[in-house]
């Protein structure tokens, strides 16, 4: 079974041990230098408070910052494009991606100015899978954060790299699909950030598109982590 025991919705990640492995194993395959004393200075995982699951929260996620924006946080873009990299190169998993996204201009798709820069190297967050703001906007949602943001580079990774059973998850209807709160995308490439990207599953393909801001999407939930 590729994660624990319970497919309760309310456990939708696996426990830390599973993904440091799947790191691992795509650090291999793709190349990307993340060093051994890096892993050895993984932390202990952190633990949900009885006020993170009352907000939500199902489960704790291992993420990794690539590259540097130039004030000492990682890229995040570059940590989102990497990890859709690797999904596009998995046997498993079909891929498509919207047009609009392109993860090599700055110009169409961004960390939202507002959003908490994502540290460099490994970072834990706890996560929730979107299912308690499946009936707000972007827009709406990101008027009322305080403790938690939505997802940037971390949804990607999540597919992608650690917990890729979350794809079934998405199949099946089990988990509603994700809109990424936290990336703005400028769909025609002139700073014109009026949507955010979203990751769904249909006919057993992962898509990576975009959604408008201000536009309620009902098959999608807005996942969010907390630092």
């Amino acid at each position: 079974m590729s994660r624990s025991k319970s497919k309760d919705r309310d456990h939708p990640l696996l426990s830390v041990s599973k993904p440091i492995k799947a790191w691992k194993r795509a650090n291999r395959k793709m190349k990307w230098n993340i060093n051994k004393e890096e892993f050895k200075r993984i932390g202990k995982t952190p633990s949900l408070t009885e006020n993170d699951r009352q907000d939500g929260f199902q489960g704790i996620g291992l993420f990794y910052g690539f590259g540097e924006d130039g004030n000492g946080n990682a890229d995040s873009v570059l940590s989102g494009r990497l990890a859709w990299e690797y999904a596009l190169r998995r046997w498993r998993v079909k891929t498509w991606q919207c047009e609009y996204i392109d993860f090599n201009k700055s110009d169409n798709i961004r960390l939202r100015p507002a959003a908490p820069p994502r540290p460099k190297g490994f970072y834990f967050a706890k996560f929730q899978s979107g299912e308690k703001y499946r009936s707000l906007t972007v827009s709406g949602f990101r008027k009322n954060l305080s403790e938690e943001t939505g997802c940037g580079p971390e949804g990607i990774q999540l597919l992608a790299v650690t917990n890729t059973h979350l794809n079934n998850m998405l199949k099946k209807k089990e988990i509603p699909f994700l809109t990424l709160a936290d990336y703005d995308v400028a769909p025609y490439g002139f700073n014109d950030f009026f949507d955010a990207a979203q990751i769904f599953f249909s006919t057993n393909i992962l898509g990576l598109g975009i959604g408008n801001v201000d536009r309620n999407y009902p098959l999608f939930g807005i996942p969010t982590l907390r630092f």
